[in-house]
């Protein structure tokens, strides 16, 4: 397949790997090569950055891997692989070619619009797909067990070749492409709530499909459970510096609604004692990473900058964090794996409130570790249908970006109430309903064929 020789060399033991695990994972996120090699003890170059078209469709099938990890990573337990990183290098420039469009989408609002018609259109006639298809049907070919999957087209491509397969559709909304083979007694579907199931079965039911209720199986979303962890540490906002983490998506989407709002937080952070204390995860985006840091050194803002990743794996019971010692941090690193660890590590132990787009991802992950959410403008259907579950649960609000100083005053001031609205926000993310909790058991739970 026109790989490099160390590359062959982890596609052979992914391959291995995939065959010998209780839980073989797939999904289509990112490339992310130098991990891989270092993860099988073969020499790493960190300077090549990663291609990078999602953090949820990675960090939702890692919540299922370290679901089932447990303390210690271990293949036999679960593994991952993502054929994105086994592309030919024939066919490499389609991989760019996807990554160039979504950014292009993801920073340019103006071209929403666009970005609309393929999500409802053109998504099976993405460049990438034709390429991803070689390496994933050979890595999958001799396993006879269910396959995990987090991403509609290895799915639809696993079960066209009769695989069995457990699709997870991550978020409270049903497209079109998951109902291809819902028909085929040889998919089941993980579903968000009892709302998604009942989408689902009504789609399929007009569209032609014969789709069996007992296929559909409601789990809830997957959280890694180091971010559910994460909420054992915290107690409700009542006074003192409010904790913030203000984020961007996989492909650096809500740049200008970023721009916006620590153009008005970082002055923010002169005021003695500063009211808010506030860490931007940059993701693998190094444009958003030297935004913070040009605002920063505007603003007269010392700026505590987190990109390496020296402690992967577990929280530990009692450590002081760096976010706790700065006013301002930025997390950033160009590697997909290294990003989301440091954000897993450093982020939700610590954050009262995220800020971010309603994303299946960051939503579930900030109510998960019992933080409050405001929300960014959303990028679909899906996040609109996001947005809306959590704000009935009172744990989220959109984000006033034009106005978010006075907003978070307003969120945190109690001169008329007993409690303020963060402080009740907070309480009900910690006393939310076990299926925003639950997601990566009962998955695994499908999976190993258990009723739920």
């Amino acid at each position: 397949m026109q790989l490099t020789p160390n590359l062959e060399k982890t596609f052979k033991l992914d391959k291995q790997y995939l065959e010998e695990t209780e839980l073989p994972i797939v999904t289509v996120s990112a490339s992310f090569k130098e991990d891989l090699k270092g993860l099988h003890g073969l020499p790493e170059t960190e300077e090549v950055a990663d291609i990078v078209f999602s953090r949820a469709h990675y960090s939702m099938a890692l919540a299922i891997a370290a679901e089932a990890w447990g303390t210690k990573l271990d293949p036999k337990k679960a593994w991952i692989v993502d054929p994105t990183n086994y592309v030919s290098h024939k066919n490499w420039k389609s991989i760019q070619l996807t990554e160039v469009i979504g950014k292009t989408l993801a920073r340019h609002p103006i071209l929403k619009a666009f970005k609309d018609l393929v999500d409802k259109f053109g998504r099976s006639k993405l460049p990438i797909l034709g390429s991803i298809t070689p390496p994933l049907l050979h890595i999958t070919k001799d396993i006879k067990s269910p396959i995990l999957s987090f991403h509609i087209a290895a799915g639809n491509i696993l079960a066209s070749q009769g695989k069995k397969i457990i699709q997870v559709i991550t978020d409270p909304h049903v497209r079109d492409e998951y109902l291809k083979h819902a028909g085929k007694l040889n998919i089941k579907f993980c579903v968000f709530d009892g709302r998604t199931k009942t989408e689902f079965l009504e789609k399929a039911a007009i569209m032609g499909q014969e789709a069996d209720p007992n296929q559909v199986i409601v789990t809830g979303p997957p959280v890694d459970p180091r971010i559910i962890e994460a909420r054992t540490h915290k107690k409700a906002w009542r006074s003192g510096p409010l904790n913030l983490c203000l984020s961007t998506g996989g492909l650096g989407t809500n740049k200008k609604e970023i721009r916006k709002i620590l153009e008005q937080l970082l002055p923010l952070m002169r005021k003695r004692p500063s009211p808010i204390k506030l860490a931007l995860y940059a993701g693998t985006q190094q444009d958003i990473y030297e935004m913070g840091l040009e605002i920063a050194k505007e603003e007269h803002i010392e700026v505590q900058t987190i990109t390496k990743n020296k402690q992967i794996g577990y929280f530990p019971k009692k450590e002081s964090r760096a976010l706790d010692k700065h006013k301002f941090s930025i997390i950033y690193n160009h590697h997909i794996v290294d990003a989301n660890e440091l954000l897993t590590y450093h982020a939700f132990h610590w954050a009262d409130g995220f800020i971010s787009k309603p994303s299946g991802d960051m939503a579930y992950d900030a109510i998960a570790s019992g933080s409050f959410l405001l929300t960014l403008e959303e990028w679909g259907e899906w996040e609109n249908n996001i947005r809306e579950v959590f704000s009935q649960k009172e744990v989220s609000r959109r984000a006033e970006t034009d106005h978010i100083v006075e907003q978070i005053e307003a969120l945190t001031d109690t001169r008329d109430r007993e409690h303020s609205w963060v402080e009740r926000a907070m309480n009900n993310a910690f006393n939310i309903e076990p299926l925003f909790i639950k997601g990566a058991e009962n998955i695994i739970k499908v999976v190993q064929g258990e009723e739920l």
